[in-house]
């Protein structure tokens, strides 16, 4: 993908003079960055405090073998990071979301109201969803449905009705769990693990129930809504949208589980451990092939408009989307990335080529700013 692209630049210059020998053209030993960007004229990156690491990775990468300043990555969390992406189009805004599930419709239409129209998505890879808790404490094997009784809102009261969940020792929900008290730190509502957890674990784990079975079949509608709600009583604790804080409140309480992304888990071995899942480990190999039962695809989405007008955007989408980094022995494996089968990695790599050589050369939308110019905005010649 570097040489693609590399070629492509060639060649444009190649094509400024009918005598140039490309045989001629020397290839450059250094690359000369680019002085006097502002943070305005950075490609800007928000979302999912799951993604950044990955994406973290990669900026730093690209800064250091490009023409281009790393670009700033935050972190939103998923849901806040779309609010923010689909905020405007310009320099100054957020290209990329960074999302560990994929786009709502809702956000669509928010994006869509601001002239930003179907921002383009790369699935990266693969993330375990780990409930993980201090090597001094027990080893835990769980199912979904230990999960969700633990962690539910409400539960059924036995007379066809509903009652707040009484559970408060992990014992109380299955007997052959520790007698462990229920407290559990997780990513608040605006976060795509949280998403995902309710969706995978909880919602999955109300099947195991039978009124609840029973109530999918009746109103799935409500099914849902009923089984995705975390219970706020204290039992469960919004941990904001950094994994590392999750990491720092298992060490101070062995009755603590965290609820994070396998990479934090994968970082953090020496001091954390992870919960089996139905006797499943959430290991690389059981992530990969599928059996572990609490897993996700990871994305980021691509903000078309800006393709023209975010100097090194499309060039940022390349070095994510090469080999060396996102393949099976590339240098995001090392950050905890589960790569994505080969042929899926080559269709999204041309698929994202196709678009990124469409887009990066048109005119801005007529809805874009155009960035600030100055003599320091341009190589020497």
């Amino acid at each position: 993908m570097r040489t693609l692209f590399a070629a492509i630049a060639v060649l444009g210059a190649a094509a400024c003079g009918s005598s140039t020998d490309l045989s001629e053209v020397p290839e450059p030993e250094v690359l000369v960055p680019i002085e006097g960007l502002g943070d305005a004229q950075k490609i800007k990156i928000v979302g999912s405090s799951t993604v950044a690491p990955f994406s973290t990775t990669v900026a730093e990468q690209f800064g250091a073998i490009s023409l281009h300043p790393a670009p700033i990555v935050e972190t939103t969390g998923t849901g806040g990071g779309f609010k923010a992406f689909c905020g405007a189009i310009g320099p100054d805004e957020p290209s990329i979301i960074n999302a560990s599930r994929k786009i709502k419709n809702s956000e669509r239409t928010l994006c869509s109201d601001a002239g930003i129209i179907d921002p383009f998505e790369i699935k990266i890879g693969y993330d375990g969803i780990v409930l993980a808790n201090g090597k001094a404490g027990p080893d835990l094997n769980l199912t979904k449905t230990d999960i969700f009784r633990a962690l539910a809102a409400e539960l059924p009261d036995g007379d066809g009705g509903w009652m707040a969940n009484p559970h408060r020792y992990w014992n109380e929900v299955n007997p052959s769990l520790p007698s462990m008290r229920i407290l559990v730190s997780g990513p608040p509502p605006t976060s795509g693990t949280r998403d995902a957890f309710a969706e995978i674990a909880m919602e999955r784990g109300a099947i195991g129930v039978p009124e609840f079975q029973a109530l999918r079949e009746e109103d799935p509608a409500a099914f849902t809504a009923r089984a995705r709600e975390i219970r706020n009583d204290g039992a469960w604790i919004d941990s904001g949208e950094n994994d590392s804080s999750i990491i720092n409140t298992l060490l101070r309480n062995e009755d603590a589980i965290g609820v994070l992304g396998y990479s934090f888990l994968e970082q953090n071995l020496d001091r954390v451990k992870g919960s089996k899942i139905s006797d499943i480990a959430p290991t690389f190999e059981n992530i990969s092939s599928g059996a572990y039962g609490v897993s996700r695809s990871m994305y980021f989405y691509v903000k078309r408009e800006n393709l023209p007008i975010v100097p090194g955007l499309s060039d940022y989408v390349a070095e994510f989307i090469q080999e060396d980094a996102w393949g099976p022995d590339g240098y995001l494996i090392e950050k905890g990335l589960i790569p994505l089968p080969e042929a899926d990695r080559n269709a999204i790599r041309a698929s994202a080529t196709e678009i990124l050589t469409g887009l990066r050369n048109q005119p801005p939308s007529e809805n874009a700013p155009l960035p600030q110019q100055n003599a320091e905005d341009h190589p020497v010649q």
